[in-house]
């Protein structure tokens, strides 16, 4: 492994999941390198696996050096089963976020069916981060990431209790415990064994044990503390020099000419050496401030079945939340860690069996053979459950243009937010852009085009952002108000519907609002709704969950309303009145239209695409839920050196899986040869956002007549009755330049 490849695991990502931030400043260029040797020998991984793969395989993917392989194996293998487990911490969101690569470290985890953790906070923690840093929905047991939902567990790891049984009765281990005890003898022993690095709490172990020995002087002379650190991986001067400091100051203050407190070994014991001095101990000494997992604990238990000895244990260690009959310490609270050293001092016999025989219960029953075995199990049972959809194709200019200019009417709509501006975080921010301007108005003063801007905006909003547009109709409000193009009046379609539920609804608002910080009403005149985009994601989610409870049990049990749930925002409107209704309305008025286009990016915009593709477009997308497929790419880079070989991979993948339907055919060239592939683009599959110019086949749209195009904004593996995707309000705004021209293609 590339020594680069190293610092970045060892220098960026382990202090970063240990809570520690790096405190040097530099110009980037040394991180680049390092993140870029770091993808290249995951992406050397990940080849390998993919070279050793058979179907049925499982993958299992452990710790923070892989971290990016999950995602790039899913490329190619969109149905290997792949877990991952996490051996460190993981941090919070407020720390995760320091680190640059966030947003790709997280999307290469995402690749992954489960991801275990060593503790509930770590897996909570890591689905906070993608829900907080990349926006993703998550519930307490996953996260829903680029189609699918990836599950998040817990499985606390174990050790192979057997091999630690034969290893601490080994031959050399004996003649090795009757040494240290004549060494110590009529002393009390308490054992630390711990790496010399700073989240193992050597000097918190040190500190807390002065302590001890100043609060209780009649425990001076008892009682010693055999420390043995081993070298780190990273060597750190200062530390070793405050530790060799410390042994120092405590042996000069409490200890005499025949007794040292503390006897600090920085060097590595053999193994028998080892399981000498667990077996001897009186209590087993832990106190580390950040560890993913302790092994030393749980083999200290299975080397005290003679002698019982308690065992005091960090609350941040990983196997903290698992052996409940340990003596837990806060490693920072000197006094506390000093109190229960004396109290384990002077535990009783029968104590200190009940204690050891439930946590030697426990290592018996949940060894390492127990955890994988466990993590397989879950594994291979969501992936039976696996939830992934098919990608919608993105949408092929070439089919587009073509069909668009042989129409001699077309109707096109559009929504606004989200489809024609991107998505932002106080409404009215998003004013539209000049680019955006030119090529709707080109499209409205066409005499062939009939264009539509069905938005849930206010007709006061539409007017002054896209009102100069003479030849532009509107429907705002998600249906409930209608302006037709060349006409300044607005009908009101809810005119003859009881507002009177709107009193209820403001109440249950404002209630929400004041309990949510960053939340707020929008009044418009036949809706209301309540944004939560500026609040904290996970706090707004929760509220937002609470609110439309609340709603349904106290306002739609008793008035004719109905809940939206959009982007980070719930709407309140009169049944019956959505934008499928404009759609049919529109469609009804205009029979003859050869060309149909509709675009949006929420689930508000699902009713268009419902009224636009029919049942059969229902039927269509039922059977494309069922099958496999790719996900995109978390980085552009990479993707492009691979982007060949991917499509390549996707379109044979798609040919050997994709339904036989009876619709004509187009060729296609697979190495060479032409191939039958199902004209009703089932096959299509964009493993990486493209250009609106590229095009993956010239398919027409999946279970829609060939002149309809429902066009979703967003990712390939959205869920959605749309038949095509562009992945930006950017891409499809080139679109309809092209289409208008514009913009040249």
């Amino acid at each position: 492994m590339p020594c680069s490849t190293w610092f970045y695991s060892k220098l960026v990502l382990w202090p970063l999941f240990h809570y520690i931030l790096w405190d040097e400043a530099t110009d980037g260029r040394i991180e680049k390198k390092n993140w870029d040797d770091y993808v290249f020998v995951n992406q050397q991984f990940a080849d390998a696996i993919i070279e050793q793969y058979q179907p049925g395989d499982i993958v299992w993917i452990h710790d923070y050096h892989l971290l990016l392989v999950p995602h790039m194996l899913r490329q190619k293998l969109p149905s290997a089963a792949i877990g991952v487990f996490i051996h460190a911490p993981f941090p919070s969101s407020e720390i995760f976020r320091c680190l640059p690569k966030r947003v790709e470290i997280l999307n290469g985890l995402l690749g992954a069916n489960q991801i275990g953790f060593q503790t509930y906070s770590y897996a909570r923690h890591f689905i906070s981060c993608c829900t907080r840093v990349n926006g993703y929905e998550s519930t307490p047991r996953g996260v829903d990431a680029m189609g699918s939902t990836v599950w998040v567990g817990t499985f606390p790891i174990g050790i192979d209790a057997e091999r630690v049984e034969r290893q601490r009765k080994a031959p050399g281990v004996l003649p090795k415990m009757d040494a240290i005890r004549k060494t110590y003898k009529g002393k009390r022993i308490i054992v630390g064994r711990d790496k010399l690095d700073l989240v193992k709490g050597v000097q918190q172990k040190l500190q807390a044990f002065e302590k001890f020995l100043s609060d209780y002087p009649d425990m001076q002379g008892e009682v010693v503390l055999i420390q043995v650190t081993s070298p780190p991986l990273v060597e750190n001067p200062k530390l070793e020099a405050k530790i060799a400091e410390l042994v120092a100051h405590i042996n000069g203050t409490y200890g005499s000419l025949n007794f040292t407190p503390v006897h600090h070994y920085h060097q590595h014991i053999d193994r028998d050496e080892y399981y000498a001095l667990l077996s001897v101990a009186d209590i087993g000494l832990i106190t580390s401030v950040r560890d993913g997992m302790n092994t030393t604990s749980l083999e200290y238990i299975m080397c005290q079945q003679e002698n019982h000895g308690p065992l005091i244990l960090s609350e941040f260690t990983g196997t903290a939340g698992s052996l409940s009959g340990a003596m837990m310490v806060n490693p920072w609270d000197y006094q506390g860690v000093a109190k229960v050293i004396y109290d384990a001092l002077h535990l009783s016999e029968a104590d200190k069996l009940v204690r050891h025989n439930q946590l030697h219960k426990h290592v018996l029953s949940h060894t390492a053979q127990y955890w994988a075995k466990n993590f397989i199990s879950e594994l291979i049972l969501n992936v039976g459950t696996w939830d992934q959809s098919t990608p919608t194709p993105y949408l092929d200019l070439g089919v587009t243009t073509n069909r668009y200019h042989k129409a001699n009417k077309r109707l096109l709509m559009f929504d606004y937010d989200g489809t024609l501006t991107p998505i932002r975080k106080t409404p009215g921010a998003a004013v539209p852009q000049e680019h955006m301007l030119k090529a709707l108005t080109a499209l409205a003063e066409d005499p062939k085009n009939i264009v539509w801007i069905i938005s849930g905006r206010d007709q006061k909003v539409l007017e002054e952002w896209l009102g100069h547009i003479d030849d532009l109709g509107f429907s705002a409000e998600h249906g409930s108000f209608m302006r037709q193009p060349g006409s300044k009046k607005w009908v009101n379609l809810t005119e003859s519907m009881d507002m009177g539920w709107k009193n209820d609804v403001i109440e249950i608002f404002t209630y929400y609002s004041e309990r949510t910080q960053g939340s707020f009403i929008e009044h418009k005149r036949s809706s209301l709704t309540w944004h939560y985009r500026m609040a904290d994601p996970e706090f707004g989610a929760f509220q937002a969950k609470e609110c439309q409870n609340h709603l349904e049990n106290a306002v739609l049990s008793k008035l004719p309303v109905e809940i939206l749930v959009g982007k980070k925002n719930l709407e309140v409107r009169p049944t019956m009145v959505n934008k499928g209704e404009i759609v049919k309305r529109l469609l009804a008025q205009h029979p003859d239209v050869e060309f149909v286009a509709c675009a949006g990016d929420d689930k508000t915009d699902e009713d268009m695409f419902r009224a636009l593709a029919g049942q059969s477009n229902s039927q269509a997308n039922g059977r494309r839920e069922q099958s496999n497929t790719v996900v995109e790419p978390y980085n552009h880079d990479l993707v492009a050196e691979t982007a060949a070989k991917i499509a390549h991979a996707t379109l044979v993948h798609s040919l050997e899986h994709s339904p036989i339907v009876p619709h004509a055919h187009v060729n296609v060239q697979v190495n060479g040869q032409a191939n039958g592939v199902p004209h009703d683009g089932t096959h299509l599959a964009s493993p990486a956002p493209t250009t609106p110019a590229q095009t993956l086949s010239s398919a027409s749209p999946r279970g829609a007549a060939g002149e309809h195009f429902s066009i979703t904004i967003g990712h390939a593996l959205k869920r959605t009755l749309a038949n095509w995707h562009v992945t930006s309000p950017e891409e499809l705004i080139r679109v309809l330049g092209i289409l208008s021209g514009v913009i040249e293609n």
